[in-house]
């Protein structure tokens, strides 16, 4: 028993030891393709950067929206306010 979890306690270790390798230096041919396709993946960043722009300004608009529609409500209430106040006193 004691040499199996000595076995496995090793190849746990190797595997920990290979997982921190570095890998090894591409070649210049090999690293040409992976420049060029990383050209097409900004367009994908690009996109969510817009999606970004357009939902903060979705939201400027709702907040916009709320707070008028909130003034509206009060300048009501006001005016409902002062008509009542005005009963009163006749």
């Amino acid at each position: 028993m004691n040499k199996l979890i000595a076995a496995l306690i090793a190849g746990l270790f190797s595997v920990g030891v290979f997982a921190q390798a570095a890998a090894p230096a591409a070649k210049k041919e090999e690293a040409k393709p992976a420049a060029a396709a990383a050209a097409p993946a900004a367009a994908p960043v690009a996109k969510m950067e817009e999606k970004k722009e357009d939902k903060a300004a979705m939201k400027a608009e709702k907040a916009a929206a709320k707070a008028e529609k909130k003034a509206a409500k009060k300048k009501v209430a006001k005016k409902a306010k002062a008509e009542k106040t005005e009963e009163k006193k006749s």
